[in-house]
């Protein structure tokens, strides 16, 4: 073995085309930007709200797969996340606009309506899943 070290050889064509893919790059996130591009815009409360909103609906039974499969209801999920729900409602309380508040109120309402409905075996998806015969309780969000 020889106590050489192996040498490294940067070749200069290879900096340069790097930074030049480096700068389109950058111009491309710059326009995209500009042009309202593939971002998810801007985060809001409402957002937040549709969120976990979502995911109690889910719990509830009230989602398909991509398949069209049932999503089986979760209730202790369901309950997670509209107990989540209520907590933002009294941390938030006097915070709001008219809007958020309005939409956080009746929300959590609808999907304690729709839990206690579920529990008592109405359910948003019975063992089929939700269908066009029984589409259970309308949440609307």
């Amino acid at each position: 073995m020889s106590d050489e070290q192996p040498k490294i050889h940067i070749d200069d064509d290879w900096k340069s085309q790097a930074a030049a893919e480096k700068e389109r790059l950058a111009e491309e996130v710059e326009q995209a930007a500009q042009q309202g591009g593939p971002g998810l815009g801007e985060a809001s409360f409402l957002e937040i709200v549709q969120t976990l909103a979502m995911q109690a609906v889910a719990g509830l039974g009230g989602m398909q797969g991509p398949g069209g499969q049932a999503i089986p209801a979760n209730l202790d999920m369901a309950k997670h996340f509209i107990d989540m729900l209520d907590v933002l409602e009294q941390k938030t309380k006097g915070n709001l606009d008219e809007q958020e508040n309005e939409i956080l109120s009746k929300t959590v309402h609808q999907l304690r309506l729709a839990y206690v409905e579920t529990v008592r075996g109405g359910g948003m998806g019975g063992p089929g899943g939700p269908g066009p015969e029984d589409e259970g309780p309308k949440i609307q969000v």
